[in-house]
C-alpha cells in the first residue's frame, strides 16, 4: 500500500521541487459529477503552479456525463463523445490531475481517502461531490428487472434494448418508467418521439402531480405534451412489484397488472453508505450537514457539494438537490477553498433560481425562466444552446457547438 500522491510523482505527473522536504498543498476532489469537474477546473485556474498545489479528481468513471444532455444520446441527436467527454481530455489543459478509482471511505480526522484498490490519498483540502445513488430496494423485482437511467453506460444499455425491441415481431413495444419527476417525463417524451404509434408507455408515480417540485407553466406544458404523445399518466399510484415481463401496480385499492418489455425506474435516490459512515453531523435523510460556506460541519478544511449535503444558505434557504445547484456550487467552493489557503474571508453561498428546462421530445422542450415560458422549437433550441454553454471547457464548448450547427443547417437544406 502507498500514498497516491508519492506514485503521481514517480510516475511523472508532478515534477518534485529541488527541496527535498518541501511538500505541495494536497487538494482531493472525490466525484467527478457537475460539483467535482467544475471545482477541479476552477481551482486549475487559480493553482497553476505544480510545485506548490496538486489537485486531484477521483472518480470511478473515465468520463464526465452531462447528464441533463443524456436524453439526446437515446434518440440520437448527439453523440456519446458530446455528452460524456473523457476527464483526461477536460483536464489536459489544467493543472488539475485525473485518478480513476473507486472510493472505499475517508478518515476526516487523519485526512486520508481509502480506495477499493488499497491505496490511501492524503489531503489537506477535502471536496466531496460524489452524488447519491439509485435506490432499488423498495420494490420486489426492481433490483433485477428494472433499469435506471443516470450515466452513460444506462443510456447505451437502453438504446440497445430498443434496438433489439424495435428489430422484433412485437407490434406493441411496452415501457413501464417509475417516477414523474424531471427524469421520467423528459425519457418518457424522447422515447415516445422514438418509438411513435409502436410505444405503449406508462409513467407512474405515487404522487398526486407530475413535477411536483416544478413551476406550474412547466407543469402544464409538459403534461400537455405527454398526452399529446400517447403517454399513459398513473398518478396516485404505487408499484407493488416488478416482474421480467410485467408490474403490479396498485391505485385507489385496485390492483393491476401490466405487461411489459422494459421497465425504467428514475427515482428513488439514497445517500452512499460510506457518506453515512462519516464521523460528522447527518441529516435525517443521511446528507452531509454543510455550513453556508460550503464547508462541512466541524472540518473547515472539507468542502461539500451538490445533493450529497443539505446545504443552506446564511437565511436557511437550502439548495436543491439538482445540478443547477451543483453547478452554482462548484465555483463558490473553489474560491472558498482558494480564500482560505490565502487567508483570505470565506464567502456564503446562496442559490439563485434561474429557471427550468426540460426536454419534451425530439426538437421541443419547454424552458421557464423568470415568469416567461417558452415551448416547442424554438424552447428546444434555446435549451440545447444553454446546455452547450454550460459544457465544461471552451475547446468541448466549440467542438459540440459547431457539430451542432452544421447538424442543423444540413437539416434545413434537406428541407
Amino acid at each position: 500500500m502507498y500514498q497516491i500522491d508519492d506514485k503521481f510523482h514517480q510516475q511523472g505527473q508532478f515534477e518534485k521541487p529541488s527541496v527535498s522536504n518541501y511538500k505541495p498543498l494536497r487538494i482531493c476532489i472525490l466525484g467527478g459529477g457537475f460539483g467535482g469537474l467544475y471545482t477541479a477546473l476552477q481551482l486549475g485556474k487559480f493553482a497553476k503552479c505544480p510545485y506548490k498545489y496538486e489537485i486531484t479528481l477521483v472518480e470511478q468513471r473515465d468520463h464526465f456525463v452531462f447528464t441533463p444532455l443524456l436524453y439526446e444520446v437515446v434518440t440520437g441527436e448527439l453523440h456519446d463523445w458530446e455528452v460524456a467527454p473523457a476527464y483526461k481530455k477536460l483536464l489536459a489543459g489544467s493543472s488539475a490531475k485525473f485518478y480513476q478509482a473507486e472510493i472505499q471511505g475517508v478518515d476526516l480526522e487523519q485526512k486520508l481517502v481509502n480506495l477499493q484498490n488499497g491505496e490511501i490519498v492524503n489531503y489537506d483540502y477535502l471536496v466531496l461531490s460524489v452524488g447519491k445513488e439509485t435506490r432499488l430496494d423498495v420494490v420486489p423485482g426492481a433490483l433485477e428487472y428494472a433499469q435506471t437511467f443516470r450515466t452513460l453506460a444506462d443510456a447505451e444499455c437502453l438504446k440497445k434494448r430498443l434496438l433489439f425491441l424495435e428489430a422484433s415481431d412485437i407490434p406493441v413495444i411496452r415501457i413501464a418508467i417509475a417516477g414523474a419527476g424531471p427524469n421520467g417525463v423528459e425519457i418518457a417524451c424522447k422515447l415516445a418521439d422514438r418509438l411513435k404509434k409502436r410505444g405503449e408507455i406508462h409513467l407512474i408515480d405515487r404522487g398526486n402531480e407530475i413535477l411536483k417540485t416544478f413551476s406550474q407553466s412547466s407543469r402544464t406544458v409538459s403534461y400537455r405534451a405527454l398526452l399529446k404523445r400517447g403517454v399513459q399518466i398513473n398518478l396516485n399510484t404505487n408499484i407493488e412489484a416488478i416482474n421480467f415481463n410485467k408490474i403490479i401496480i396498485n391505485s385507489q385499492d385496485k390492483t393491476r397488472h401490466i405487461e411489459t418489455d422494459l421497465v425504467l425506474w428514475t427515482g428513488g435516490n439514497q445517500s452512499i453508505q460510506w457518506i453515512k459512515e462519516l464521523n460528522c453531523q447527518h441529516n435525517q435523510q443521511g446528507q452531509l450537514i454543510a455550513k453556508p460556506t460550503l464547508q462541512l460541519t466541524g472540518y473547515p478544511h472539507v468542502f461539500v457539494l451538490g445533493d450529497l449535503a443539505e446545504i443552506r444558505d446564511i437565511k436557511g434557504n437550502e439548495s436543491p438537490a439538482t445540478a443547477q445547484a451543483a453547478f452554482q456550487q462548484a465555483p463558490r467552493a473553489a474560491r472558498n477553498i482558494w480564500a482560505k489557503i490565502t487567508g483570505r474571508k470565506l464567502k456564503s453561498f446562496s442559490y439563485l433560481h434561474l429557471g427550468e428546462m426540460l426536454t419534451l421530445g425530439i426538437k421541443n422542450a419547454v424552458v421557464y425562466s423568470f415568469g416567461i415560458t417558452l415551448h416547442g422549437n424554438l424552447a428546444g433550441i434555446i435549451r440545447t444552446g444553454v446546455y452547450i454553454q454550460r459544457l465544461p471547457t471552451l475547446k468541448h464548448k466549440l467542438e459540440v457547438a459547431k457539430r451542432w450547427i452544421v447538424r442543423g443547417m444540413k437539416k434545413l437544406l434537406q428541407r
